[in-house]
């Protein structure tokens, strides 16, 4: 699952794009942003996965933030999309929350086609199956890495066949709950995303 690819100062590099997209042919889904820097070459791979990809992509993070100003690459993408922002992310990609954050979420979902889970307090999934609002979690859950782990969960069950607002609005449970089960265990205030990881086997018995 994982493969060395090209690199400009320590970002990924446009030179990747070939690698990725050979790996695209057999994939089941795909995950791309997290941690990859906001760069040229970032923005090269990910509007080559969007324009080539067959399978289900989630785009976290980085892979958000370099659609700044190019939302038109969501409405001509060749795959279904799951965008995965906070809400940061969120208004840098076009959304607007003055209405809140139930409209804004609506409002993405119909202008660019894909599915959208707002992170936040009582994470928002807008997709083709509806808008749905999670109940669970907790503010010990807001801290570095822990959307990449709400983002892995999604991919993994997009990889599994659930369609994507399905895996959208299952993996925000299941994060949310393996939050809360960390609460009540270990506190808020000294949780880390690998205590969530640890939880998620005994959601998934």
């Amino acid at each position: 699952m994982v493969f060395p690819l090209p690199d400009d100062n320590g970002m990924l590099s446009a030179d990747a794009v070939p690698a990725v997209l050979e790996r695209l042919k057999t994939a089941d889904a795909c995950l791309i942003g997290c941690g990859l820097g906001k760069s040229e070459g970032t923005a090269a791979v990910v509007q080559a996965v969007l324009e080539h990809a067959a399978c289900p992509v989630v785009l976290d993070a980085d892979g958000i933030n370099v659609l700044d100003g190019h939302i038109d690459l969501l409405r001509g993408a060749a795959c279904p999309v799951i965008l995965t922002p906070h809400e940061g992310e969120f208004l840098r990609l076009g959304g607007g929350l003055d209405g809140g954050r139930a409209s804004g979420a609506v409002d993405l979902y119909r202008r660019t086609g894909a599915t959208v889970l707002l992170k936040g307090h009582r994470t928002l999934i807008c997709g083709d199956g509806g808008l749905y609002r999670n109940r669970c979690g907790n503010p010990g859950m807001a801290t570095g890495g822990s959307g990449d782990v709400l983002a892995g969960i999604v991919v993994s069950l997009l990889g599994q066949g659930l369609n994507p607002t399905q895996a959208a609005a299952a993996a925000a449970w299941l994060h949310g709950t393996a939050g809360d089960l960390c609460a009540r265990e270990i506190g808020q205030y000294g949780m880390l995303p690998t205590d969530l990881i640890k939880r998620l086997p005994r959601l998934l018995k």
